[in-house]
Protein backbone atom coordinates (compact mmCIF):
# COMPACT_ATOMS: atom_id res chain seq x y z
CA UNK A 1 0.00 0.00 0.00
CA UNK A 2 2.77 2.45 0.93
CA UNK A 3 4.70 1.67 -2.26
CA UNK A 4 1.60 2.18 -4.39
CA UNK A 5 0.76 5.49 -2.74
CA UNK A 6 4.34 6.65 -3.31
CA UNK A 7 3.97 6.02 -7.05
CA UNK A 8 0.73 8.02 -7.07
CA UNK A 9 2.36 10.93 -5.22
CA UNK A 10 5.48 10.86 -7.41
CA UNK A 11 3.33 10.75 -10.54
CA UNK A 12 1.29 13.72 -9.34
CA UNK A 13 4.42 15.70 -8.46
CA UNK A 14 5.96 14.83 -11.81
CA UNK A 15 2.85 16.09 -13.55
CA UNK A 16 2.87 19.27 -11.49
CA UNK A 17 6.05 20.48 -13.21
CA UNK A 18 4.81 22.67 -16.08
CA UNK A 19 7.60 22.49 -18.64
CA UNK A 20 6.12 25.26 -20.78
CA UNK A 21 6.74 27.61 -17.86
CA UNK A 22 10.15 26.08 -17.09
CA UNK A 23 11.51 26.40 -20.63
CA UNK A 24 9.89 29.79 -21.16
CA UNK A 25 12.00 31.01 -18.25
CA UNK A 26 15.17 29.23 -19.40
CA UNK A 27 14.82 30.45 -23.00
CA UNK A 28 13.73 33.94 -21.90
CA UNK A 29 10.19 33.68 -23.29
CA UNK A 30 8.54 35.10 -20.19
CA UNK A 31 4.90 36.03 -20.61
CA UNK A 32 4.26 33.69 -23.53
CA UNK A 33 1.48 31.84 -21.71
CA UNK A 34 -0.19 35.11 -20.73
CA UNK A 35 -0.11 36.23 -24.38
CA UNK A 36 -1.89 33.10 -25.60
CA UNK A 37 -5.65 33.05 -26.16
CA UNK A 38 -6.43 30.28 -23.68
CA UNK A 39 -3.46 30.83 -21.31
CA UNK A 40 -2.81 27.11 -21.35
CA UNK A 41 0.72 26.17 -20.20
CA UNK A 42 1.05 23.35 -22.68
CA UNK A 43 2.88 22.19 -25.78
CA UNK A 44 0.77 23.99 -28.40
CA UNK A 45 1.30 27.42 -26.86
CA UNK A 46 4.98 26.66 -26.28
CA UNK A 47 5.36 26.15 -30.04
CA UNK A 48 3.15 29.09 -31.04
CA UNK A 49 4.45 31.69 -28.62
CA UNK A 50 7.82 30.33 -27.52
CA UNK A 51 9.26 29.07 -30.79
CA UNK A 52 10.48 25.73 -32.11
CA UNK A 53 12.92 24.77 -29.35
CA UNK A 54 10.64 25.84 -26.55
CA UNK A 55 7.90 23.71 -28.13
CA UNK A 56 10.11 20.66 -28.66
CA UNK A 57 11.53 20.76 -25.14
CA UNK A 58 8.07 21.26 -23.64
CA UNK A 59 6.67 18.36 -25.65
CA UNK A 60 9.52 16.10 -24.53
CA UNK A 61 9.08 17.15 -20.90
CA UNK A 62 5.31 16.66 -20.94
CA UNK A 63 5.57 13.24 -22.57
CA UNK A 64 8.30 12.06 -20.22
CA UNK A 65 6.64 13.27 -17.04
CA UNK A 66 3.71 11.02 -17.91
CA UNK A 67 5.72 8.15 -19.36
CA UNK A 68 8.39 7.65 -16.70
CA UNK A 69 6.23 7.21 -13.55
CA UNK A 70 3.81 4.86 -15.31
CA UNK A 71 6.54 2.89 -17.09
CA UNK A 72 8.61 2.29 -13.95
CA UNK A 73 5.50 1.32 -12.04
CA UNK A 74 4.45 -1.15 -14.74
CA UNK A 75 7.93 -2.68 -14.90
CA UNK A 76 8.66 -2.87 -11.19
CA UNK A 77 5.48 -2.92 -9.13
CA UNK A 78 2.31 -3.59 -11.12
CA UNK A 79 2.75 -7.36 -11.19
CA UNK A 80 3.28 -7.56 -7.43
CA UNK A 81 0.38 -5.20 -6.61
CA UNK A 82 -2.32 -5.64 -9.26
CA UNK A 83 -5.06 -3.79 -7.35
CA UNK A 84 -7.09 -2.08 -10.07
CA UNK A 85 -7.88 1.14 -8.20
CA UNK A 86 -4.26 1.83 -7.20
CA UNK A 87 -2.99 0.99 -10.68
CA UNK A 88 -5.57 3.34 -12.19
CA UNK A 89 -4.49 6.17 -9.88
CA UNK A 90 -0.85 5.68 -10.85
CA UNK A 91 -1.78 5.79 -14.55
CA UNK A 92 -3.79 9.01 -14.15
CA UNK A 93 -1.69 10.83 -11.52
CA UNK A 94 0.62 12.76 -13.92
CA UNK A 95 -2.38 14.10 -15.86
CA UNK A 96 -4.09 15.19 -12.63
CA UNK A 97 -0.84 16.88 -11.59
CA UNK A 98 -0.56 18.72 -14.91
CA UNK A 99 -4.18 19.90 -14.79
CA UNK A 100 -4.09 20.86 -11.10
CA UNK A 101 -0.39 21.41 -10.23
CA UNK A 102 0.52 22.01 -6.61
CA UNK A 103 3.52 24.13 -7.74
CA UNK A 104 1.32 26.62 -9.64
CA UNK A 105 -1.68 27.17 -7.40
CA UNK A 106 -3.56 24.20 -8.91
CA UNK A 107 -4.03 26.11 -12.18
CA UNK A 108 -2.49 24.02 -14.92
CA UNK A 109 -2.95 22.85 -18.48
CA UNK A 110 -5.19 20.51 -20.40
CA UNK A 111 -2.94 17.46 -20.17
CA UNK A 112 -3.09 16.15 -23.74
CA UNK A 113 0.63 15.48 -24.24
CA UNK A 114 0.86 14.11 -20.69
CA UNK A 115 -2.01 11.71 -21.44
CA UNK A 116 -0.09 10.29 -24.37
CA UNK A 117 2.98 9.95 -22.16
CA UNK A 118 1.02 8.04 -19.51
CA UNK A 119 -0.49 5.69 -22.10
CA UNK A 120 2.91 5.12 -23.73
CA UNK A 121 4.14 4.09 -20.28
CA UNK A 122 1.82 1.07 -20.50
CA UNK A 123 3.94 -0.45 -23.29
CA UNK A 124 3.91 -3.11 -24.63
CA UNK A 125 0.16 -2.66 -24.13
CA UNK A 126 -0.44 -0.28 -27.03
CA UNK A 127 -4.24 -0.30 -27.48
CA UNK A 128 -5.11 2.78 -25.37
CA UNK A 129 -2.54 5.13 -26.90
CA UNK A 130 -3.38 3.97 -30.43
CA UNK A 131 -7.11 4.52 -29.81
CA UNK A 132 -6.55 8.06 -28.51
CA UNK A 133 -4.21 8.92 -31.39
CA UNK A 134 -6.64 7.57 -34.00
CA UNK A 135 -9.55 9.60 -32.65
CA UNK A 136 -7.46 12.78 -32.61
CA UNK A 137 -6.43 12.09 -36.22
CA UNK A 138 -10.02 11.26 -37.23
CA UNK A 139 -11.47 14.46 -35.74
CA UNK A 140 -8.60 16.54 -37.14
CA UNK A 141 -8.27 15.17 -40.67
CA UNK A 142 -11.44 13.30 -41.65
CA UNK A 143 -14.48 14.48 -39.68
CA UNK A 144 -12.97 17.81 -38.71
CA UNK A 145 -14.28 19.36 -35.49
CA UNK A 146 -13.38 22.95 -34.67
CA UNK A 147 -12.40 24.70 -32.50
CA UNK A 148 -9.82 22.63 -30.62
CA UNK A 149 -11.92 22.72 -27.42
CA UNK A 150 -14.64 20.53 -28.93
CA UNK A 151 -12.21 18.35 -30.88
CA UNK A 152 -10.39 17.44 -27.68
CA UNK A 153 -13.63 16.69 -25.83
CA UNK A 154 -14.84 14.47 -28.69
CA UNK A 155 -11.51 12.64 -28.97
CA UNK A 156 -11.34 11.81 -25.26
CA UNK A 157 -15.00 10.83 -24.86
CA UNK A 158 -14.95 8.60 -27.94
CA UNK A 159 -11.62 7.09 -26.87
CA UNK A 160 -13.06 6.35 -23.44
CA UNK A 161 -16.04 4.55 -24.99
CA UNK A 162 -13.75 2.54 -27.27
CA UNK A 163 -11.31 1.62 -24.49
CA UNK A 164 -14.16 0.48 -22.26
CA UNK A 165 -15.25 -1.82 -25.10
CA UNK A 166 -11.94 -3.20 -26.39
CA UNK A 167 -9.72 -3.21 -23.29
CA UNK A 168 -9.81 -6.16 -20.91
CA UNK A 169 -7.64 -4.59 -18.19
CA UNK A 170 -9.80 -3.00 -15.50
CA UNK A 171 -7.05 -0.76 -14.14
CA UNK A 172 -6.38 0.71 -17.59
CA UNK A 173 -10.07 1.35 -18.21
CA UNK A 174 -10.44 3.01 -14.81
CA UNK A 175 -7.22 4.99 -15.26
CA UNK A 176 -8.30 6.35 -18.64
CA UNK A 177 -11.71 7.21 -17.19
CA UNK A 178 -9.95 9.37 -14.56
CA UNK A 179 -7.76 10.92 -17.29
CA UNK A 180 -10.82 11.75 -19.40
CA UNK A 181 -12.68 13.32 -16.48
CA UNK A 182 -9.57 15.35 -15.60
CA UNK A 183 -8.93 16.62 -19.13
CA UNK A 184 -12.59 17.44 -19.83
CA UNK A 185 -12.94 19.07 -16.42
CA UNK A 186 -9.87 21.21 -17.05
CA UNK A 187 -11.27 22.25 -20.42
CA UNK A 188 -14.58 23.29 -18.89
CA UNK A 189 -12.79 25.28 -16.17
CA UNK A 190 -10.53 27.09 -18.62
CA UNK A 191 -11.01 30.74 -19.56
CA UNK A 192 -10.86 29.84 -23.24
CA UNK A 193 -13.48 31.65 -25.32
CA UNK A 194 -16.23 29.26 -26.42
CA UNK A 195 -16.63 29.60 -30.17
CA UNK A 196 -19.41 27.88 -32.06
CA UNK A 197 -18.65 24.25 -32.87
CA UNK A 198 -18.28 23.30 -36.53
CA UNK A 199 -18.21 19.77 -37.92
CA UNK A 200 -17.36 19.08 -41.54
CA UNK A 201 -15.80 16.42 -43.71
CA UNK A 202 -12.25 17.11 -44.86
CA UNK A 203 -13.16 17.13 -48.55
CA UNK A 204 -16.03 19.59 -48.08
CA UNK A 205 -15.36 23.31 -47.71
Amino acid sequence: MLEMSMYVILGYLSGSVLYAQVFARILKREGMIERSKDRNPGTANAFMYGGFWCGVLTLAGDLLKGFLPVYFFMQNTAQEHPEAVWCALVIAAPVVGHAFPCFYGFRGGKGIAVSFGCLLGLCPFWKPVIVLALFFIFFSLILRITPHFYRTMAAYLCSLAAILLVCDVKSVKTGFFVITVTVCGRLLLSSEERQEMEVKLLWKH
